[in-house]
């Protein structure tokens, strides 16, 4: 009964002292927490503000501002621009550009190119244009050409070289005297002669028509003998029909018979004497 009874005051008071400090945290971090979340909805709100506040605002049509803009966005531009690099820039930085001396070089083989294909084209008989023919005669050459479709005739292009010639009045070659046109080509007999100058008599004499022509013939052999001067001549004129007449003087059209050797060549010019009988030295030396 009389036992003295004493209380632990210190285990009571630190029990006290863990439970404030537990409550206290307890609430700092409910505070924290609170903050947290209304500071988001702080700033979720003022976007929202701010997006309205740009569309609802009114437009002022300023010329100066749109300039401002439409130059910031220029610039915007160019440097999105230079920031990227076209595929030219990266295509030369792994393949330079050619320099001046490259393409002279490129030019330089093509030039090449062309020179070879002409030489392999030259040395292929079939695809020449003009040929060279052993006449057998001593200064005669005769030149052989190949006509395609559309192509000028021997007697065109002759024609175009002596009127060129007597219009600049300049030799345009050093060993050529006289150059004449020829059209058709046969044995040398009067048979053969007569029968080869038919299509040329019914191109340039035609039996029926209004303007009759004057002609005359140019006969000259080489290196044959055996063949009559007056017979080829006669031959050749009966060929031509009635309407048209010879005039030794004054021709209209000229009947070309040249021999050399076994060969007779024909052909009909106009203007052979106006144009000194083909001779280009006598045609580029005259006086005008």
């Amino acid at each position: 009964m009389n036992t003295k009874i004493t209380f632990d005051s210190s285990s009571s008071e630190d029990e006290e002292d863990d439970e404030e400090e537990q409550q206290e945290e307890a609430e700092e971090k409910e505070d924290k927490k609170h903050k947290t979340e209304e500071k988001d909805n702080d700033d979720d709100a003022n976007c929202g503000n701010e997006t309205e506040a740009k569309s609802d605002a009114p437009k002022i049509d300023d010329p100066h501002a749109e300039a401002v803009d439409k130059a910031d966005d220029d610039k915007g531009e160019v440097e999105n621009k230079a920031d990227e690099p076209p595929a030219m820039k990266e295509c030369s930085k792994t393949d330079p550009p050619p320099t001046c001396d490259s393409k002279e070089k490129v030019e330089q083989k093509s030039i090449d190119r062309l020179i070879e294909e002409e030489l392999e084209e030259l040395g292929d008989k079939t695809k020449r244009r003009f040929l060279k023919l052993d006449s057998g005669c001593n200064g005669v050459v005769f030149v052989q050409m190949r006509k395609k479709d559309g192509d000028k005739s021997p007697k065109d292009i002759v024609h175009q070289i002596v009127t060129s010639a007597a219009s600049i009045r300049k030799h345009m070659s050093r060993f050529i005297l006289r150059i004449l046109p020829i059209e058709v080509s046969c044995y040398a007999s009067k048979e053969e002669i007569s029968r080869a100058i038919k299509p040329l008599v019914e191109q340039n004499f035609p039996a029926e028509t209004q303007n009759p022509q004057k002609f005359a013939v140019l006969y000259e052999a080489r290196a044959n003998t055996g063949v009559d001067r007056m017979e080829i001549i006669d031959a050749v004129a009966k060929s031509v029909p009635a309407p048209h007449k010879v005039d030794l003087s004054n021709p209209d059209k000229t009947i070309i018979v040249e021999i050399a050797r076994t060969v007779c060549l024909i052909g009909v010019i106009e203007k052979y004497k106006e144009f000194s009988k083909y001779n280009l030295r006598q045609l580029t030396s005259r006086k005008a």
